[in-house]
């Protein structure tokens, strides 16, 4: 079996030649880059897995070399280092993609340590980029409305993992549908007929929390005026989700961390611990990686949980599923509310498939239900959404009012053409070039923005050749 190859990317050259001396007296097959231009060419000429780079370097600098790698290889993980680190960098390289944070001077067996990590997380993952998505068992996961690349991508990721026992950990923002992947995740498993216990840790009061989780014996503090079994033993055999994991409090972590290690509770009170066999499914909306770098969540537990990590995408990545979204929810309140709404006019679905929708999913379902009660019957026009989207950027695009018609006419061709071009240049403006995350904004697919530029002869000087 061929070992893993990394690329190292550092513009001093005697820390370059020592890392790589480590790593190839280690196994791995190393290559080297100069800076992060250097490391772009390299990636996939050498096809690597791995990518250890500095964040001071000329040219294209560390966190800019990570953003740019990200969009185009997003299976390959990054171990980011520094002499100069600060809470800021170490968040903002997190937040671009980076699996991990070293500070200079770092020692070597911590480094090795992250690599075999960061190399189980990118195997684990890989499938999923590469592979074209099947779903065999779509009727399972009709809860989850989608079928954008992202969403079909997580539903074959899905399916690959309910067939194991091993720990999910599920991120993403609010909204996005969390609790709606972990119950498929176990109606796909073999773990079916048994319970699907949910727990939100943030909701419980952290006195609470532990009884709640592991249970307490009769007279175990004020209150328990008798015997409880906690959420653990309620999911026996069965899966148990944890949302909102990163809200619990530092002792918890360590007593979760013991449950996972072990596989046993230990009611509050109580003298002797009791086997559990329970999978585990946690979520957070926040990025655990920095919490972990912050010192305000353990990594051993981190590590522990995100064995299989599932990353749910906002909605305003997905915005071809708007639509599908949109006609699911309205059927589901005509039919719960005996309204007669016949859908949605093609300027309401412009404003909405460009709108950015913070709340994510939810926000669009409480959107559709406010509308259907207070519409009752016929087509939602534009005047029938609330403010705050009529007054947006999305609907700025299509004001009539800003246009005006001469009278002796003009070419309506030309000027669609020019307002589409305009629009493909301000994309790559915000986008610093990048082709896909212009792509993204536009709600087009990458090949197709692709091949716009080529037929239009458009030139932007940022643009990357990715």
């Amino acid at each position: 079996m061929e070992s893993p190859k990394i690329l190292i990317a550092d513009d001093d050259k005697k820390t370059r030649d020592f890392v790589a001396a480590f790593l190839s007296y280690k196994g791995y097959q190393v290559f080297q880059a100069f800076d992060g231009q250097d490391a772009l060419q390299k990636v996939d000429l050498h096809d690597v897995q791995m990518v250890i780079t500095d964040i001071m370097m000329p040219r294209v600098n560390g966190l800019e070399f990570i953003k740019q790698l990200k969009s185009i290889r997003p299976d390959i993980v990054t171990i980011a280092y520094s002499a100069f680190a600060n809470f800021e960098m170490t968040a903002n390289l997190l937040k671009a993609g980076a699996f991990f944070y070293l500070e200079k001077p770092f020692n070597l067996e911590e480094l090795e340590t992250h690599v075999k990590r960061g190399l189980e997380h990118q195997a684990l993952q890989s499938k999923s980029f590469r592979s074209k998505p099947c779903i065999k068992n779509r009727a399972l996961l009709n809860n989850i409305i989608g079928e954008s690349e992202k969403m079909l991508s997580l539903f074959e990721m899905v399916e690959k993992v309910a067939g194991s026992d091993s720990t999910v950990l599920i991120q993403g923002e609010s909204g996005t549908g969390k609790e709606l992947v972990a119950r498929a995740i176990h109606d796909l498993s073999t773990r079916l007929e048994k319970n699907f216990v949910a727990v939100n840790c943030a909701a419980i009061p952290d006195e609470l929390l532990e009884s709640e989780l592991f249970g307490h014996v009769k007279g175990s503090f004020t209150g328990a005026v008798a015997t409880r079994i906690g959420r653990f033993e309620m999911a026996d055999k069965g899966t148990l989700f944890l949302d909102e994991i990163g809200d619990m409090k530092a002792n918890l972590q360590v007593k979760l961390l013991r449950v996972l290690q072990n596989r046993e509770v230990e009611p509050v009170g109580a003298t002797r611990s009791k086997k559990v066999d329970v999978r585990i499914i946690a979520a957070t909306n926040q990025n655990l990686e920095q919490m972990v770098s912050s010192k305000s969540f353990r990594e051993d537990l981190y590590y522990r949980l995100s064995v299989i990590p599932i990353t749910l995408p906002p909605l305003r990545e997905r915005g071809t599923d708007i639509a599908l979204l949109l006609n699911h929810f309205l059927e589901r309140f005509n039919k719960g509310k005996q309204s007669k709404v016949q859908g949605f006019d093609r300027q309401v679905m412009e404003i909405l498939t460009h709108y950015d929708w913070p709340g994510n999913v939810r926000e669009l379902e409480n959107l559709v239900e406010r509308m259907v009660i207070i519409k009752g019957s016929g087509l939602i026009t534009a005047s029938d959404l609330p403010e705050k989207y009529r007054s947006g950027k999305a609907a700025s695009v299509l004001r009539s009012d800003e246009i005006t018609l001469p009278d002796d006419g003009f070419c309506l061709n030309s000027a669609v053409e020019e307002f589409e071009n305009k629009l493909i240049l301000q994309a790559l403006q915000k986008s610093r070039g990048n082709k896909k995350e212009a792509a993204e904004l536009l709600n087009l697919k990458r090949t197709t923005l692709i091949e716009k530029l080529k037929k239009k002869k458009l030139v932007y000087d940022g643009v990357l050749n990715q």
